[in-house]
């Protein structure tokens, strides 16, 4: 079961996020069963509420075998023709995702992109 939980695991992307915009963002922590755990990144601009991402990406991963828990989210403001995204703010219902972790997450799908994060804002 952990095999196929580490397999699973590995098929989840770190990151997917709308290719422009500003929109929600969840930080979400996807577990397998005797897997180690992986945290991604989740931003749309179709959700109204950080749930409604959560929700959704729940819904992906069980159909996976693959739990997961929402440890906090913000904004995304990705201005693909600058080449920049900026993490910030937070959830009412989640509390403050780590940017920091988003950041580096971010940085390893967009190594050519200048990502900034701060945790004023809204």
């Amino acid at each position: 079961a952990a095999a196929m939980a580490g397999e699973a695991l590995a098929g989840v992307p770190d990151v997917q996020i709308d290719g422009d915009g500003v929109f929600k963002y969840v930080l979400v922590r996807v577990r397998g069963a005797g897997a180690p755990a992986k945290d991604v990144v989740r931003g749309h601009s179709w959700a109204e509420y950080h749930a409604d991402l959560f929700e959704r990406t729940a819904e992906e991963l069980a159909r996976h075998g693959l739990s997961c828990e929402c440890l906090g989210g913000g904004r995304l403001s990705h201005r693909p023709e600058e080449r920049k995204i900026h993490v910030y703010g937070y959830s009412v219902g989640f509390g403050r995702a780590d940017h920091a972790v988003t950041t580096e997450k971010l940085k390893a799908k967009y190594p050519d992109y200048e990502i900034t994060w701060a945790d004023e804002g809204y």
